[in-house]
């Protein structure tokens, strides 16, 4: 099983970028997928999380900027940032809680895309 961050990269102060990340690999069914950020010198911290049915959830940071999506028929889960601001710069990392065809259940992560905000 593999995640493939895309979408990342340098933006102005109220700038917008779109993330994507593709599951791939021996997977039978994907549960909550979800993405993550780490600051330099920070702790990685949960940005949005949406459960397989399209439930929700945000950080307070980025409540009403950011909205997480998913297309099942793709393994793909999607996070659309507008109104970036330069505290925003971290490494995105997605993450995936999903069953594979053996029937074990695992987190896995994707490899992490640069965003960069400029002020």
């Amino acid at each position: 099983v593999q995640l493939q961050a895309s979408g990342g990269g340098l933006v102005q102060t109220g700038g917008s970028l779109r993330l994507s990340c593709a599951a791939s690999g021996n997977i039978f069914r994907i549960f909550d997928m979800r993405w993550y950020r780490q600051a330099p010198g920070k702790e990685r911290d949960l940005v949005a999380s949406i459960t397989r049915g399209s439930a929700t959830n945000y950080a307070d940071s980025v409540k009403g900027r950011f909205t997480i999506s998913r297309d099942n028929a793709k393994s793909t889960v999607y996070l659309q940032m507008n109104s970036l601001k330069p505290e925003d710069t971290a490494v995105y990392y997605c993450n995936a809680n999903l069953q594979d065809r053996t029937w074990r259940t695992n987190d896995y992560w994707g490899q992490g895309t640069q965003v960069t905000v400029s002020s």
